[in-house]
C-alpha cells in the first residue's frame, strides 16, 4: 500500500536530486524514480512492479530531445535486445509530462537554453515519427513534429535558468495542477 498518487519517472539524476532536496514528494505524494539516463533492467522491473501493484499513473520527465523520447519508449515497450522478456520489463501508458517541445514557448524558455539539434538529432527525430509508440499517440507525434520543425531541443536543467527551485516550485506544480501530460 502507498499514499502515492503517481510515479514521477525522471531521466536525469540532477533533476532527481533537485526533487529529493526540495522534498517534492511531500507536497505531491509521489514515488520519484530515475535510472540516471538509459533505463537499466532493475529500474524497468521496479517501475513495472510499482505500476502493476499500485495502479497509479506514471508521468515521464525527460529532456526535450529525441533521446528523451527514446528513453520513454524503452520503459513503454522495451528494448530490442531484451524483447524476449518485455512482459516484466515494460510499463504501458506512461504519460509524457515534460519537458515537451511545446513547453519551450509555453514557459518562455530563454533562447540561450534552446539548443540547436544536430543533423543526427534531426534524423533520429524524423525516424522516430515512424515508430509505433509515436504513430499510436497523436499528441506525442505532434510534439515530435514541433521538435523536428523548429530544430530545437532543451534539457530539463534549462528550467533552472529561472532559478534552481523553478522545477519544483513552479514548473511541475503547474503541470500537475493543469493535468498537462499526454
Amino acid at each position: 500500500r502507498s499514499d502515492a498518487e503517481f510515479v514521477l519517472l525522471v531521466e536525469k539524476e540532477a533533476a532527481y536530486m533537485r526533487l529529493a532536496e526540495d522534498r517534492f514528494y511531500h507536497r505531491y505524494p509521489c514515488i520519484v524514480i530515475t535510472a540516471k539516463g538509459q533505463p537499466d533492467v532493475a529500474t524497468r522491473m521496479f517501475l513495472h512492479r510499482i505500476y502493476k501493484e499500485l495502479q497509479i499513473p506514471v508521468l515521464g520527465l525527460v529532456d526535450s530531445d529525441p533521446y528523451g523520447l527514446k528513453i520513454l519508449s524503452v520503459y513503454l515497450s522495451g528494448s530490442k535486445a531484451m524483447s524476449y522478456d518485455s512482459a516484466s520489463l515494460t510499463t504501458p501508458n506512461i504519460q509524457w509530462l515534460g519537458l515537451r517541445p511545446s513547453d519551450l514557448d509555453k514557459y518562455n524558455l530563454p533562447e540561450q537554453c534552446r539548443l540547436d539539434m544536430t543533423p543526427n538529432d534531426i534524423k533520429v527525430g524524423k525516424d522516430m515519427l515512424e515508430e509505433d509508440f509515436i504513430t499510436q499517440n497523436p499528441e506525442w507525434k505532434k510534439e515530435l513534429q514541433i521538435m523536428v520543425k523548429t530544430k530545437k531541443k532543451a534539457e530539463i536543467q534549462a528550467l533552472s535558468s529561472f532559478g534552481f527551485q523553478y522545477i519544483t516550485e513552479t514548473y511541475l506544480p503547474r503541470k500537475i495542477r493543469e493535468g498537462d501530460w499526454i
